[in-house]
Order: structure tokens, then C-alpha cells, then sequence
């Protein structure tokens, strides 16, 4: 048997696009925020994500602002810092993921928790003004949640929580979204996870300046 199906890769794009602006529930997004939303549906293949995404009023502003000053993107987990496209970043951003640091095994340890919590400790030199994307380990969240409590700990402009599970993740982004330190985007429940996280980073650095 033959198969026969849209080969332009182009006109797949488009088409994709065309049919989440038609069947998602979009109208409450800015047009600034709307971008973000459809292309993290897009990563999920799911409509209906859009109704658990949730965006404080100045996130999408900070984020881009962020990006186009040279911030870095602080990423949790290798499978989030591996899918930045670099052709994106406005002002050749670093990415920066530090789950794989010879120290961090050591550090959860001494710490008592996982070692995407203790990798973070390793931010706090790039933090300031940083965008934050967490799309694995609702522990990172919740241990960034700690640091900055601390009055000396240096804030990130905006936040990307979307971690993804059955254990912690649905709490960690409540958490992130009742305390909001900084400007910030959650997917509410269990829904989460390094692929959405990515769209959303890619749809921020497209339309950073």
C-alpha cells in the first residue's frame, strides 16, 4: 500500500499553526502571551493545554526583555538546554544547564535531596536577571522556591515552572504561582515536561529584541 500525506515541510508548519489558532481556546492570551501558548500546545500535540496554561500580566515582557539584554536561559534539565535552537537567541544568550557537574552528586547528598535541586546551587553566579526553565523536576522548583526567600539570593527576571509527574509537580507550580517572586509561567496539574518547556523558551527568544 502507498501512503499518501503532506510532504512540504513548510505547508506542515503552517497547517499545524492554522489548526491550533482554530481550535484552542486562545482569546484570553495577549498578544504578547499568545505566541508562547500556541506554540507549547504545538510541542504537546494537545489542544486543551492552553486552558492550564497560566502567565502572570508582565511575564512575556519580562522574559523577552530578559533575553534581549544577553541573559542566559538556566535550564534543569539536559533534554530542556539541548532544545533551545541557538538560531533564536536574540544576543547569543548562554545556556546553561549544570545537572552534569562533577560536584552535584556530592552536593544533593550533603543536602538530602535530588540532584536536580542540588545542581541549582550552581546558578546563583548567573541567576541575576536569568530565565529560568524548569520542565523536569518539580524538586528544582521547589528548591528555587527556597532560594529565593533568601533576601540576598539573586533574582531571576522570569520563571518558566512546568515541571512535568505524579509526585510534587502539581504542588511545586501552585507554589510558584501563589508566591510568584518574579514574573512567571506554569501548566497547571501534572502536566509539564522538557518539550513544552522548549516551546515556550523558543517562542520568547523568536520575538526578543
Amino acid at each position: 500500500m502507498t501512503y499518501t500525506y503532506e510532504t512540504n515541510g513548510a505547508a506542515i508548519y503552517k497547517q499545524s499553526f492554522a489548526m491550533i489558532r482554530a481550535e484552542a481556546a486562545l482569546a484570553r492570551f495577549t498578544p504578547e502571551e499568545e505566541p508562547i501558548a500556541v506554540r507549547m500546545v504545538h510541542a504537546a500535540g494537545m489542544v486543551g493545554l492552553e486552558q492550564h496554561v497560566r502567565m502572570s500580566p508582565d511575564f512575556a515582557t519580562a522574559a523577552r526583555a530578559a533575553l534581549g539584554t544577553g541573559a542566559p536561559v538556566l535550564c534543569d534539565a539536559h533534554m530542556v538546554s539541548e532544545g533551545v535552537t541557538p538560531a533564536r537567541l536574540p544576543n547569543e544568550n548562554q545556556v546553561i544547564c549544570t545537572l552534569r557537574d562533577p560536584s552535584v552528586p556530592g552536593r544533593a547528598a550533603e543536602m538530602g535531596n535530588t540532584r536536580s535541586a542540588a545542581a541549582l546551587e550552581l546558578w546563583r553566579p548567573h541567576l541575576k536577571g536569568a530565565l529560568v526553565a524548569i520542565g523536569n523536576a518539580p524538586t528544582a522548583l521547589f528548591h528555587l522556591l527556597n532560594m529565593l526567600q533568601d533576601p540576598d539570593c539573586p533574582r531571576p527576571a522570569a520563571i518558566i515552572g512546568c515541571p512535568v509527574g505524579f509526585v510534587g509537580a502539581r504542588e511545586s507550580k501552585d507554589a510558584l504561582w501563589a508566591d510568584q517572586p518574579v514574573p512567571c509561567l506554569i501548566v497547571e496539574g501534572r502536566l509539564g515536561g522538557s518539550a513544552i518547556t522548549v516551546a515556550a523558551i523558543n517562542a520568547i527568544a523568536s520575538r526578543a529584541e
